[in-house]
């Protein structure tokens, strides 16, 4: 089934958004709401200064603009790139390093950091801490392989590259020019950053509509649709210098008597992402409540109406409800820790279905989502990471 990307303006509660929502058929994948006018920092490489060390969080807080403090884990602390360096083998209060945003901010929590720098290309993503090479896991093992003995990069120390899951349609040459481009791109940004003064912006990333464009995986993308006569020009600029292969998806929608999003009925699904209960086919539902340290999902027999099988009966319900289960996780961008409680089954045989089904279903999401386990009490533990807002958090 091939895959449809609108970008068009919405108006909510006299508040402009730029809505990117993916589609399939007519179903909707996922979606993000940026206010118009106000770019996310996500992603921007700034040069910071540690404010303080917080020993018993073995966190710092990283300070990008003066009083903007931003939570930076040590562990992950490998090879920071240094603008200025306090006589201390440690992180310590006053140093100068470059870092990059890697998380928004969320109700209380401020921005998280990262030394660990990402490059992002159509097909290649650079990192300077993370120095090995990796292919995406989401191609079929024969393409990993075949891109293995193909792809030669330089072999250095300096920094790592990952191959995204695009790159499986995409040609030697192609790849190959992305990465010089990318290694150009990270060895003036080492050179220059010693440079700069402190509160710098070394890198301000593309819009989020756009950084949807690029992560989308092409193969299963038939169209780019927006009826936004300033959001086209955008994209089309941005499709014929880096993505030109991609610029005859894109499509102005000029009806004016059936806007785009009524067409795709946007509005009314983003309502229906927003509430509690979400009704399956078979007649169960989902109950999807967020709190504080994670999200409770709740799997209901509902309106279902049980015949004498009643383990394969809920067995059938549960295979639906885990397609659904990792359809609103990316809709609503839920994310750290989920916990679903399906409907028990005594089966092991059935429980192992309904856990390889889950873990299929959540393959095809763009953020990276891990399904841990089935616990002694038949709850199911999930670990999505945590990237931008949830959508409930976008709109409120």
């Amino acid at each position: 089934m091939k895959n449809k990307l609108l970008i068009t303006k919405l108006n909510r509660k006299n508040q402009i958004y730029i809505a990117t929502a993916l589609y399939q058929d007519q179903t909707l994948l996922e979606v993000n709401l940026e206010p118009a006018g106000q770019q996310s920092i996500l992603g921007n490489i700034y040069v910071g200064r540690v404010k303080n060390i917080v020993k018993n969080l073995n966190a710092a807080f990283i300070e990008i603009a003066p009083g903007i403090p931003c939570y930076y884990p040590l562990e992950e602390m490998k090879h920071p790139l240094f603008v200025k360096k306090i006589n201390s083998p440690k992180l310590v209060q006053g140093d100068e390093v470059v870092v990059q945003i890697a998380q928004e901010s969320s109700k209380s929590k401020p921005p998280k950091v990262t030394t660990n720098l990402n490059l992002t290309g159509k097909y290649l993503v650079l990192t300077s801490e993370n120095t090995y090479i990796g292919i995406s896991r989401k191609m079929d093992a024969a393409k990993r392989e075949e891109l293995k003995q193909e792809l030669i990069f330089d072999t250095n120390k300096e920094f790592g590259i990952v191959v995204r899951t695009n790159a499986a349609s995409a040609s030697k040459e192609e790849i190959l020019a992305e990465y010089d481009q990318l290694k150009q791109e990270y060895l003036h940004l080492k050179e220059t950053a010693p440079y700069r003064t402190v509160f710098s912006c070394l890198k301000k990333s593309i819009p989020e509509y756009l950084q949807t464009l690029q992560n989308v995986n092409q193969s299963q993308l038939d169209a780019v649709i927006t009826d936004d006569l300033e959001l086209f020009e955008h994209i089309q600029e941005y499709l014929m210098e880096f993505q030109p292969k991609d610029s005859k998806k894109l499509i102005f929608y000029e009806d004016n008597a059936f806007p785009l999003d009524q067409a795709y009925r946007l509005n009314f699904h983003l309502q229906e992402a927003l509430q509690e209960k979400v009704w399956l086919k078979s007649g169960g539902y989902l109950m999807i409540q967020p709190t504080e340290a994670l999200t409770v999902i709740d799997v209901n027999s509902g309106k279902s109406v049980a015949n004498k099988q009643v383990q394969e009966h809920y067995l059938k319900i549960n295979l639906e409800a885990a397609k659904e289960v990792a359809r609103q996780l990316r809709l609503r961008n839920l994310s750290g820790i989920i916990i679903v409680d399906f409907i028990d089954m005594k089966s092991s045989q059935s429980q192992e279905m309904l856990m390889q089904s889950l873990r299929d279903a959540v393959h095809t999401d763009s953020v990276p989502v891990q399904v841990v386990d089935m616990t002694k009490l038949n709850l199911v533990e999930i670990t999505r990471k945590k990237v931008r807002k949830t959508l409930r958090e976008q709109v409120l």
